[in-house]
């Protein structure tokens, strides 16, 4: 193990289960170097749909407190220490999809001041000062109002940051390279052509898939494959994991991906396709 206390990883998401299926991989190995690891989550997914038969009856506060519990058992699996939730559990509350009628509660993330929600934020930037953030893009990766609000936070916590003299290095957003997306699902077809209770999914149902060229930086989970399924499955309300491929409460499968990509949305480029999201930073390898 190579320590790297002085590395320093922020990563803003809207709901638990959303960090696994996206970060699990990558918070799993900068865990393991010695990074230390702040993941903030804005919401405790209030609103989710609730896959096992036997959970049905949860929603609301109870569906929140126990996907709260869920997200402690996933980040244990990635060895993730600090975890937040956006100005205290319950802060803010799911928004639901887009255009359902959640979106006007008053207290959903989705109505949310940006300013005084990125204001919080910045509280934790102060805090953990790190030079590597992790969120969507501006469409959230598939258009849910709370990852395109945690993307607006995220990106004006930045900015407040840096007025403050704060700078953080480098932003990312998730994103899915599409030829690994349609490799990935030529695999599914194959592997898994008649589920009982599933469909096979398409690259619409994987958010944040773009062309390959615009894919900056890849980090190699295949090391961590284990923790990421792990981590994931340990959100049993929302995933079923079926490695290397997972089922959400849509009934589509989608592929586990274990090597995670990003685009880099702020900071310095260096040329071809980095494998660190630390590259170039303080004398970082």
């Amino acid at each position: 193990m190579t320590d790297h206390p002085a590395r320093r990883l922020l990563l803003v998401h809207a709901h638990p289960d959303d960090e696994s299926i996206n970060n699990g991989a990558t918070m799993a190995a900068y865990a393991a170097q010695g990074v230390r690891v702040t993941l903030v989550t804005c919401t405790l997914g209030e609103r989710g749909e609730v896959i096992p038969p036997e959970l049905a009856q949860l929603s609301g506060a109870a569906l929140g407190a126990h996907r709260l519990g869920e997200l402690t058992a996933a980040m244990s699996a990635l060895g993730v220490r600090d975890v937040r939730q956006l100005g205290g559990p319950g802060r803010y509350t799911d928004s639901g999809m887009m255009g359902l009628p959640d979106n006007t509660d008053p207290d959903c993330f989705w109505q949310a001041d940006v300013d005084q929600a990125a204001g919080l934020l910045l509280d934790v930037i102060r805090e953990t000062r790190p030079q590597v953030l992790i969120t969507y893009d501006p469409d959230g990766g598939y258009g849910h109002p709370d990852h395109i609000q945690a993307h607006r936070v995220a990106m004006r916590a930045a900015e407040l940051a840096a007025a403050e003299g704060i700078g953080i290095d480098r932003i990312f957003w998730n994103r899915v390279p599409r030829t690994a997306a349609e490799a990935a699902f030529a695999r599914l077809a194959t592997d898994l052509p008649a589920l009982p209770y599933a469909e096979a999914g398409s690259l619409g149902d994987v958010p944040g898939v773009i062309d390959d060229d615009r894919i900056t930086t890849t980090v190699d989970g295949t090391a961590f494959a284990t923790a990421k399924a792990t981590a994931m499955a340990a959100h049993a309300t929302q995933i079923t994991v079926l490695p290397p491929y997972f089922v959400l409460s849509n009934d589509l499968v989608q592929p586990l991906f274990t090597t995670e990509s990003y685009e880099l949305a702020r900071g310095e480029r260096a040329p071809g396709v980095e494998r660190d999201l630390f590259a170039g930073i303080g004398g970082t390898p």
